[in-house]
């Protein structure tokens, strides 16, 4: 196949150095969607005190999750819309102001219908800024090893989801679950909001918006039919990867493990899934996206299932290795994807599309693990079912790849 027809493209042969404050919006892009994830993360470790205080169902309280999720969906394509026409210069200060808002008025809750709607502000005005829209205009800043770019920028989401329920695991340990809501609150604005105002749309897409006629794709098939495939692929590689990220510190909790030692785990996973993600989209420039987005895919599926049978911390720390490492490279896979397969006009449209099925397939992985969890009384189900999404993920990408490797590539690059 050639790199054309896997998710590259020959743009890299340009001798065009990229403009250095790319770098900086790497960096800027990584705090905000550490922020943002890290709050999605964090999600699990409220999800066992919530339900002690208010004595909401497993199924019930992971609703929340759900909230945010669909939230992010649906208000992502809005956002991508507005920032292909008009850019995405303030949508760090609006998510910086809108998520600490979100978590202060989650410290004072009352009753499960407030607890899902602060969750929906949060995703549908916070992480639907923070992430997808900024993520394309990442993207576009760079024509040398946009993968690398991307996956860097992309760890930061990893890393956050584990640092972020670590810290707020051992707040709720010594203050309880609404001190820990308020101490997130306020470092998350005393974080965001500064480096909010540095975020600048990228050249390219600047000029793409004035000049669409200029951009040529490299990609075989149309931007519409890569769109339709990646909606359907990652619909259930969210579903998959929503479980342990949703349930595996209840899990690890209802097995007498201490809190502690549960995020520590999670710790680990998404320590391993900054290196994931940074691995990921390096793989991407070097064998293609797609390819990539496939073995990462098969090594999600496989160490998905076997979290319920672990019952050693060493063997608990490995497969967090494992899963997080290819959970995360899937993730960055998905980016490099969309960044190498459609135009810069048409890039956060197309990732915000992505992810609404992304942010979909999560919300329903995370409710249908708590609702298999309360059906059965136990965890080995719900990760069962998230390795059978997975393989739905694996035989989709196949099908993918060979339908693009299956058609003829122009000898010259076509007009986006």
């Amino acid at each position: 196949m050639s790199s054309s027809g896997n998710g590259m493209n020959s743009e890299t042969n340009s001798t065009e150095r990229d403009p250095a404050y790319g770098w900086l919006m790497v960096f800027v892009v990584f705090i905000l969607s550490g922020l943002s994830f890290g709050a999605l993360g964090a999600i699990s470790v409220f999800l066992k005190p919530l339900s002690a205080e208010f004595g909401w169902g497993r199924a019930e309280t992971s609703l929340g999750y759900t909230a945010i999720a669909f939230s992010s969906a649906l208000f992502g394509i809005l956002w991508g819309f507005v920032a292909d026409k008009y850019g995405s210069r303030w949508f760090g200060v609006v998510a910086a102001i809108t998520m600490s808002l979100c978590l202060f008025l989650l410290s004072a809750q009352t009753n499960i219908f407030q607890f899902y709607a602060f969750y929906f502000l949060f995703g549908a005005f916070g992480n639907a800024m923070a992430s997808t829209p900024l993520f394309a205009n990442v993207g576009f800043w760079f024509r040398h090893n946009p993968g690398l770019a991307l996956g860097l920028t992309a760890s930061g989401g990893a890393i956050g989801q584990g640092v972020v329920p670590y810290l707020a695991g051992m707040a709720i340990t010594a203050n309880g679950w609404q001190w820990a809501y308020q101490a997130m609150a306020i470092s998350y604005l005393v974080i965001a909001l500064p480096i909010g105002f540095l975020v600048r749309e990228s050249p390219r897409r600047q000029k793409a918006r004035v000049s669409p006629e200029t951009e040529v794709r490299h990609f075989p098939l149309s931007e519409k039919e890569v769109v339709m495939w990646m909606c359907l692929a990652v619909m259930f590689c969210c579903n998959c990867m929503a479980v342990p990220i949703v349930h595996l510190i209840p899990m690890l909790t209802d097995a007498a493990y201490s809190l502690q030692f549960a995020t520590s785990v999670f710790l680990v996973l998404m320590l391993a899934g900054g290196v994931g993600r940074i691995v990921g989209g390096k793989l991407g420039d070097v064998i293609g996206a797609l390819p990539t987005y496939i073995i990462m895919s098969i090594g999600q599926t496989v160490s998905v299932f076997w979290f319920p049978y672990m019952d050693q911390a060493w063997s608990l720390y490995l497969l967090a290795v494992i899963f997080g490492f290819t959970y995360s490279g899937v993730m960055s896979s998905i980016l490099v994807c969309v960044r190498m397969m459609v135009s810069a006009r048409f890039s956060a449209r197309a990732m915000s599309v992505t992810s609404f099925f992304g942010w979909t397939g999560m919300g329903l992985g995370g409710f249908f693990g708590g609702l298999f969890y309360d059906m059965s009384g136990d965890y080995k189900l719900s990760f069962a079912f998230a390795s059978a999404m997975g393989l739905l993920n694996i035989i989709v990408l196949t099908a993918f790849y060979m339908r693009a490797k299956g058609q003829r590539v122009s000898a010259s690059p076509q007009p986006a």
